[in-house]
């Protein structure tokens, strides 16, 4: 295909899917409150932990495909953390902007006391789960721990406050293991191995 007519290409699925995206979104928005109403859970966790699960399904189950298999598995990891890498600094940038646009100044956002707790809940969740992966591995227990924490928070979203101590109490645990040289932090020496190796191929 030429240059000209892939480009083409590629801008027209762009514009097609920011056009699907526009008109589909409420109606997705409200559909998923409908589906809380009817399933007993609060409305608000529910779009918050399926919406996402839901618009990006897509590459969920090529995921969970790879990780299958022993040689996919990491593979499947790796698609997870550039994704969430991705929402956390491209996204998450994006909505002041947004949001400034929308309301015609440098306006900040502001959260309630639920969306603050929140925001301390999921900041602790990735910090804990960057802390596992720090030493190159995730084990099936420390999955086991992350799985079980997400589901009690979101059956039970009354216990999100006492949640967010456990996850400070596992960090405070992955820490000291640090601290008193039990786990060593992998993931350092790598980036510091890495590094070198590429600057000495420049050289």
């Amino acid at each position: 295909m030429k240059r000209r007519k892939r480009n083409l290409v590629i801008g027209s699925l762009f514009v097609s899917g920011a056009l699907i995206i526009m008109f589909s979104a409420e109606p997705f928005l409200h559909s998923l409150k409908a589906l809380a109403v009817a399933v007993g859970v609060s409305e608000y966790v529910f779009v918050q932990w399926l919406a996402p699960f839901l618009s990006e399904f897509p590459e969920k189950v090529s995921a969970f495909y790879w990780a299958r298999k022993i040689k996919g598995a990491p593979m499947a990891m790796m698609n997870l953390v550039s994704s969430n890498i991705n929402q956390w600094t491209m996204l998450a940038g994006m909505i002041p902007i947004v949001y400034a646009i929308s309301s015609k100044g440098f306006n900040p956002v502001v959260f309630d006391h639920h969306q603050k707790i929140e925001l301390v809940l999921t900041l602790l969740q990735s910090l804990l789960v960057f802390c596992f992966l720090l030493n190159m591995r995730f084990s099936f227990y420390e999955a086991i721990a992350i799985f079980v924490l997400w589901a009690c928070q979101f059956f039970v979203p009354s216990s999100r406050e006492e949640i967010i101590w456990v996850y400070a109490f596992l960090l405070a645990v992955e820490v000291s293991l640090w601290v008193f040289k039990v786990n060593k932090p992998q993931a350092f020496r790598k980036f510091v191995k890495l590094w070198k190796e590429k600057i000495s191929t420049k050289k």
